[in-house]
C-alpha cells in the first residue's frame, strides 16, 4: 500500500468512524420543527374557537417535576422543576401564550409563546387578565382531560385568591383542541399509520415466522424492537398477536408456536410525533399444499369488508356522534347483517353477526374526540366534525364450515378522516389475508 492511499485509508476510517452522527441529529431536529409547527397551527387555528365555544377566558394547565400532565408534549414539553403554569388568555380571535416556572431549548426556541415568566408571577398574571372563566384539567370521562391532581387544584386555589373560586372543569374545551385537526396534524397521522401498517405487514410474513419454530410473543417483540430502532412510541404496551379458532381467542402474546393451518391477528399502534396509531391485520398459515386462505374463512373476511365499506361512505359529520352510528347502524342491518352486543354472536348459521367500535383516535389509540363507539358513552354526545381523526372498527361473525359452522370472528381496524363525502382511508387499509408459507 503507497502512503498516499495508506493516509486516505486513516482519513476515510477517521471521517467514517469519529464523525458527529448528524443524521440522528437531523432527525431529531426535524420531528421537534414538525411539532413546533403542529404547535403553532393549533395555538392559532384552532384554540381561540375551542375556548369561545366553552365559554373559557383562560386556561391553565398545571404541573409539577415527576408530575407531567398528558398535554405536556403537545403545550411543548419543557423543563419543569416545583411548579409551572402553561398559561391561555382568550383575546378576540387570538389567544395569548404563557409559561410560567418552566423552560428550556425545545419550549423557548419553538416560538409560540408569548412570555415566560417564573411561577410566582401567577397570581398577579391572572388578577391582570381578570379572567370569569379558568379552565383546568379536571374530567368526568376523558382520562386525557384530567390531569390536574387534587393536590394541584388545592394548590391553584390557595395561590389565586378570589379567582380560585373561577376554576371551570375543561373537559369540553381540551377535546374540542385536541380533535379539531389542522392539515399538518392529519399529515403527520398519516405517516404514523402508514409506519404502523409496514411494520405489521412484515410481522405477518416469512420474513419473521417460521411455521413450527416462531412463537406468538417472538412477532410480539419483533414489533417492539422495530419500534425501539425507529424511535416509536405506542399506547397500548405490548402488541397483541394472538390466534383465533372455534372457541375463539386461543392465545395472546404468548410461548404458543405459531402452526400451520393458524389464524392469526394483530392489534396495536404506534406512537410517532405525539400521535398514536390503533389497527388491526389479520393472516393465514398455510397447510401443507395450501396456496390460499380456506374458503370459509375467506368468506367471513368478505363479509367483515362489505360491513366497512358500509361504515365508510355512511359515517358523516352530524350534529352527534350518535346520530352518525344510528344512520350506520341503519344502513348496516338494511343490508342483512345482524346486530349483536360484543362477543355475543348467535348460532345461526345463515347471518353474519356484527358488532361496532369505531372511536377517536389521534393523540391517543383511544382517542378524546367524538366517538362512535359503545364504550365512549359521552363522546357519543359530541359533534362529529368534518377532519376529526377515527379509528374505523368492527367486529363480524361468521360460520365457517371448516370449524363445525362455528362462526370466526373477523375483527377490521384502520384509521381515517370524516370527510362530507363519508370517511377517508389515511393509507392502505387491509384488503385481504395476510398469506404465510
Amino acid at each position: 500500500m503507497t502512503r498516499a492511499i495508506l493516509i486516505l485509508a486513516v482519513f476515510l476510517w477517521v471521517a467514517l468512524f469519529t464523525a458527529p452522527p448528524t443524521a440522528e441529529a437531523q432527525e431529531a431536529r426535524a420531528r421537534w420543527e414538525r411539532m413546533c409547527q403542529i404547535r403553532a397551527e393549533k395555538f392559532d387555528l384552532v384554540m381561540p374557537g375551542a375556548m369561545t365555544a366553552n365559554d373559557l377566558d383562560m386556561w391553565i394547565v398545571v404541573m409539577r417535576e415527576g408530575l407531567l400532565d398528558p398535554l405536556w408534549e403537545a403545550l411543548g414539553r419543557g423543563y419543569v422543576t416545583d411548579w409551572a403554569y402553561y398559561v391561555f388568555t382568550r383575546k378576540g380571535d387570538r389567544v395569548e401564550r404563557a409559561a410560567l416556572g418552566v423552560g428550556g431549548y425545545r419550549l423557548e426556541e419553538c416560538g409560540v409563546y408569548d412570555h415566560f415568566g417564573g411561577k410566582d408571577e401567577l397570581p398577579d398574571y391572572v388578577a391582570e387578565r381578570d379572567p370569569q372563566r379558568i379552565g383546568v384539567n379536571m374530567a368526568e370521562a376523558i382520562g386525557g382531560a384530567d390531569g390536574l391532581s387534587h393536590t394541584s387544584y388545592l394548590h391553584l386555589r390557595d395561590i389565586l385568591g378570589e379567582y380560585g373560586n373561577r376554576l371551570v372543569s375543561a373537559e369540553r374545551f381540551v377535546s374540542d383542541f385536541r380533535s379539531t385537526r389542522t392539515a399538518i396534524e392529519i399529515a403527520a397521522f398519516a405517516e404514523a399509520g402508514e409506519i404502523s401498517r409496514e411494520i405489521a405487514d412484515r410481522a405477518f410474513s416469512n420474513e419473521v415466522i417460521t411455521p413450527g419454530v416462531t412463537t406468538l410473543e417472538d412477532v410480539a417483540w419483533w414489533m417492539s424492537d422495530q419500534q425501539l430502532r425507529r424511535g416509536l412510541e405506542s399506547s397500548f404496551d405490548m402488541p397483541s398477536v394472538y390466534v383465533t379458532g372455534p372457541d375463539g381467542i386461543a392465545a395472546v402474546s404468548s410461548d404458543r408456536i405459531i402452526q400451520r393451518g393458524d389464524l392469526l391477528m394483530i392489534d396495536w399502534g404506534v406512537g410517532f410525533l405525539d400521535f398514536y396509531t390503533d389497527m388491526k391485520r389479520i393472516a393465514y398459515v398455510l397447510r401443507e399444499g395450501e396456496t390460499e386462505a380456506p374458503a370459509g374463512l375467506q368468506n367471513a373476511f368478505d363479509q367483515a369488508v362489505k360491513v366497512r365499506n358500509i361504515m365508510k361512505r355512511t359515517i358523516r359529520p352530524a350534529a352527534t356522534a350518535q346520530i352518525a352510528l344510528d344512520r350506520t347502524w341503519e344502513a348496516i342491518e338494511a343490508a342483512g347483517f345482524n346486530r349483536v352486543g360484543f362477543n355475543q354472536p348467535t348460532e345461526d348459521p345463515g347471518v353474519t353477526d356484527v358488532v361496532l367500535g369505531p372511536h377517536s383516535v389521534g393523540n391517543w389509540g383511544h382517542g378524546i374526540g367524538p366517538s362512535l363507539a359503545f364504550f365512549n358513552p359521552k363522546q357519543l354526545t359530541f359533534e362529529l366534525r368534518p377532519g376529526t381523526l377515527i379509528s374505523i372498527e368492527l367486529f363480524a361473525y361468521t360460520a365457517h364450515p371448516g370449524w363445525n359452522n362455528a362462526k370466526v370472528r373477523i375483527p377490521l381496524e384502520d384509521d381515517a378522516v370524516v370527510t362530507e363525502r363519508g370517511v377517508e382511508w389515511l393509507y392502505p387499509v387491509a384488503d385481504r389475508i395476510l398469506l404465510i408459507k
